[in-house]
Order: C-alpha cells, then structure tokens, then sequence
C-alpha cells in the first residue's frame, strides 16, 4: 500500500496487526480494513478492550501466567499440590494443562525457550525464577512439559541439568500415539517416540 493511497493512522494500524503472529502484510490490510467497515460493532469495543488488558492484565509474579489479579488465580486456588510443578513453554501451554482438568499442582512458565538462531538465552526466560522456587524448598517433582521440537527438547535438557542435584525429582511428559490415533497416519518421529516410550500392560 503506497503512503498516498492511506494516512498515517491507518498505515500504523496496518503494520501493528501484521506484528500479529500468522498474519502478513496483505492479511493485516483485510483486518483493518474489516475491523474499520465496522467500526461501531468491532473497532471501538476492540480497542477499549485492548486498552482494558494493557491496563489491567498483568505477569503472576509465581508463574508467569496472565491474570488481572496478583498471584494469578491458579496459583491462588486451594488444594492443589504445591510439591509438584510442571514447567511450560509459554501460557497457551498452561492454559491447554488446565483445560484437560488432569494436573492439580502448580505451573512454572519459561516465556519461551532456547533458540540460538532467535537469540534466546536462559537469561531471557523464566529459568533464574524456576530455580529460585526449587531452592525455596517443599518441591519434590518437576515435570517438564515443553513442545516436542528440537529447541523445546534442547530447553528441557539444559533445565534437567540445572535441576540435577537439588534434590528434586525430574520428569517430562510421555510423547508417542495421541488416544484414538491410527499408526498410518503419525510420522516418524512420533512413532519413534512411541516406540521408546513403551510400558507394560
């Protein structure tokens, strides 16, 4: 979109929706120009809502989950297992864990993980925290529940070895065939997984 055929404001809006993950310049002109055709309906309660999160969400200084209240309501609800944290990637992840109803402890978001090509340290993610709440004793298990991909398996190496010693137990989520999945129809590397991570029936 040429500077002629737009004005500033809409050239911001523009490019501040392409920043949106999964969304290219050409998709973030189709947004605007939607969310502007209904401006009354979409736009305004769009941007107070926004406005409503900028101001009022906010990090749980514990884990790291999105709340507007301080700690966030996971890590305020009783009765769940303060001996037992599983540790993720990023808030979707918890949120999915959540969902499922299966996991009653408490959660320990990274912010992300390792990634050489990205730039990403362990001093850009939640690890110095993590190991702060290990040291503060009562943990007895971490789970590592980070993606299956080559920077989330790198990430739950290096953590597993930081945690070595500290008198914790360390385990990670089983990967292998999803309930109801058919063998043909998984790659490789899952049924590889699969395949290691055998048991007995």
């Amino acid at each position: 979109m040429s500077q002629r055929s737009a004005g500033p404001e809409l050239l911001r809006l523009i490019d501040l929706i392409a920043k949106l993950p999964g969304l290219g310049p050409r998709s973030a002109r189709r947004v605007a120009l939607h969310l502007l055709k209904r401006n009354e309906q979409l736009l305004k309660p769009l941007a107070e809502a926004l406005a409503e999160a900028g101001a009022k969400i906010g990090k749980c200084s514990i884990c790291g989950n999105y709340d507007t209240v301080e700690p966030c309501a996971v890590c305020q609800m009783p009765g769940r297992d303060d001996g037992l944290i599983c540790v993720v990637e990023d808030v979707p992840d918890l949120w999915a864990l959540e969902r499922g109803g299966a996991f009653r402890g408490r959660y320990h978001v990274l912010g992300g993980v390792l990634s050489a090509i990205d730039g990403v340290g362990p001093e850009d993610l939640g690890i110095a925290s993590l190991l702060a709440r290990i040291d503060a004793g009562g943990v007895r298990e971490v789970i590592l529940a980070l993606n299956a991909t080559v920077d989330g398996q790198t990430t739950a190496h290096y953590v597993a070895d930081l945690l070595a010693g500290k008198g914790v137990e360390v385990t990670r989520l089983a990967h292998g065939v999803p309930v109801g999945g058919e063998l043909d129809h998984l790659d490789d590397g899952t049924l590889a997984a699969a395949l290691r991570a055998r048991r007995g029936v």
